[in-house]
C-alpha cells in the first residue's frame, strides 16, 4: 500500500498525465509484490474488452457531430426564447442550454466548450460580470455528467456493476433539479447585483416566439427522446443508443440543417477519436490500478475501515460525500470513478443503499468536482474560452458550490428523487 500511494503521490506532483500515474505506480507496487508483469498487459487489454465500453467511442462522436451540425445554436436560440424574458434570463438561458445539450453531448467539457463560446459574450453584453458568466458556464457544464446520456455513468456501470440504463433514467429527475437550483441562483444573483435588467414581453409575443424557435430545434430535441425511449422501452441496450445518436445526428447536422459538409467529418472523426484514445488510455491503466489495489487488499482494507468509522448509512453517505469532494478537487473525474467505485459501492451495497441510488449520488459528487478547484476541467475551458482566470472565478464559484452542496445532500438523503422513474 505503501509503494502503490506514495509513488502515486509522486507522480501527481511531477504532474505526470493521470494515466501514466495510475499506470507507472501500478507497476511498481506489482513488481514489488513479486508479481509477473505479463500481468500488466493482460488486465490492461482486458479492461477495454467489453461491449458496454463501445458506447464511450461512440456517444463522444455524437456529441461532436452534434456541436458541429447545428444543434448548439438551435438549442441556445430556444433556450434564449424560453428563459430571455425574465430578471437573470440570459444566464438562466445559458444553464438551460447546458441541460439542453447535455442530453446529447455525454460529456461535460463537451456541453462548456459548446455553450460557452456563445453564451459568455452574450451574458457579458447584458451586463454580467465576466468572471460570473465563465463560472456559470463552467457549473452549467457539469450537467453533461449528470443528465443522460452520461460517459461517467457509463464507465461508473461497468465499474461497479450497475444497470446502465437504469442510470440513465436515475439521472433525469437529480440533473432536472440541479439545472432548476442554479437558475434561481442566477435570478437571485442578477436581483441583488442589479445586472441583465429586462422588460416583460407579451404573452402571445413570447409564445409566438418559442414556437418559431421551437419548431426549428425540435429534431434536435428529439435524440434524447429516442435514446432514453428506446433504452427504457428495452427496444435497444444503452450501447446501442449510442450507435443510435451518431446515426441520428448524422442525419439531422447533414440532410435536415445542412451545416455538416464530409470535409468536416474529417475533423470530427479526429477529435472523437483524440478524446477517445485519451478516455480509453485512462479506463485500462486505471484497471490495472484496481488489480494492483486488489492483489495487496486495499479495497477491503477501506472497506473495513470506514465501516468502522460509519456506524450506519446515514453516516456512510456523509462520509462518502465529503471524501469525493476532497477527492474531487485534484483528481480527474475518470479516474475517481474507475479508483473510488470498486471501494465504495461494495460498502454501500452492505449496508442496504440501493445501488442505482448510490451510483447517482457517486456521479452529481464527481460532477461537482469538474468545478472544484485547482483541477476543475470545466474551470479551466471556461476559463480559455472567456480568457478570465481560474483566481477571477473562484468567489462566483464558491456561491455555486454552495447550492451545489445543498443539492448533494437533497440526492443524498432523498432516495425517489433518484428512483422515482425507476419504480
Amino acid at each position: 500500500m505503501a509503494v502503490l500511494f506514495g509513488s502515486m503521490t509522486l507522480l501527481i506532483v511531477l504532474a505526470a498525465p493521470i494515466f501514466a500515474v495510475m499506470g507507472i505506480s501500478s507497476i511498481v507496487a506489482l513488481r514489488a509484490k513479486g508479481v509477473d508483469l505479463i500481468s500488466v498487459p493482460q488486465n490492461v487489454f482486458e479492461a477495454l474488452d467489453s461491449f458496454a465500453l463501445l458506447a464511450v467511442p461512440f456517444y463522444v462522436l455524437a456529441g461532436n457531430i452534434m456541436k458541429v451540425g447545428g444543434i448548439s445554436n438551435r438549442l441556445i436560440n430556444l433556450a434564449t426564447a424560453l428563459l430571455g424574458w425574465m430578471r437573470g434570463g440570459v444566464g438562466s438561458a445559458a444553464i438551460l442550454t447546458c441541460m439542453f445539450f447535455s442530453t446529447i453531448s455525454g460529456s461535460s467539457s463537451a456541453t462548456t466548450a459548446a455553450v460557452g463560446s456563445t453564451m459568455v459574450p452574450a451574458m457579458v453584453r447584458k451586463g454580467y460580470p465576466k468572471n460570473f458568466a465563465a463560472a456559470t458556464v463552467a457549473v452549467g457544464g457539469e450537467l453533461g455528467a449528470i443528465i443522460p446520456p452520461s460517459l461517467p455513468m457509463v464507465i461508473y456501470g461497468l465499474v461497479a456493476n450497475v444497470s446502465i440504463g437504469g442510470l440513465f433514467i436515475a439521472g433525469i429527475v437529480p440533473g432536472i433539479l440541479i439545472g432548476l437550483s442554479l437558475i434561481a441562483t442566477i435570478c437571485i444573483v442578477a436581483t441583488l447585483q442589479d445586472f441583465d435588467r429586462t422588460q416583460l414581453v407579451p404573452l402571445r409575443e413570447w409564445a409566438r416566439n418559442v414556437f418559431v424557435v421551437g419548431r426549428e430545434a425540435a429534431i434536435a430535441l428529439m435524440m434524447p427522446v429516442i435514446i432514453l425511449g428506446g433504452i427504457y422501452s428495452g427496444v435497444f441496450t444503452a450501447t446501442e443508443a449510442s450507435v443510435v445518436a451518431v446515426i441520428y445526428g448524422f442525419l439531422v447536422g447533414r440532410f435536415v440543417y445542412h451545416e455538416i459538409s464530409f470535409r468536416d467529418l474529417i475533423d470530427i472523426l479526429n477529435d472523437s477519436a483524440v478524446m477517445t484514445g485519451m478516455v480509453m488510455l485512462i479506463v485500462a491503466f486505471a484497471a490495472l490500478f484496481g488489480y494492483a489495489m486488489t492483489i495487496n487488499q486495499i479495497p477491503q482494507y477501506f472497506g473495513e475501515l470506514i465501516a468502522k468509522i460509519a456506524s450506519g448509512p446515514i453516516a456512510y453517505l456523509l462520509l462518502v460525500n465529503v471524501l469525493l469532494f476532497v477527492v474531487g478537487t485534484f483528481m480527474e473525474a475518470l479516474a475517481t470513478i474507475l479508483i473510488l467505485a470498486p471501494i465504495l459501492a461494495p460498502v454501500a451495497q452492505a449496508y442496504g443503499i440501493d445501488p442505482v441510488h448510490f451510483g447517482i449520488i457517486f456521479i452529481v459528487n464527481v460532477a461537482t468536482g469538474m468545478v472544484t478547484p485547482p483541477v476543475a476541467v470545466n474551470l479551466n475551458i471556461a476559463s480559455q474560452i472567456s480568457g478570465v482566470s481560474m483566481d477571477a472565478m473562484t468567489r462566483p464559484v464558491l456561491i455555486y458550490l454552495g447550492v451545489l452542496t445543498f443539492d448533494v445532500l437533497l440526492i443524498s438523503y432523498v432516495p425517489p428523487i433518484s428512483l422515482a422513474l425507476l419504480r
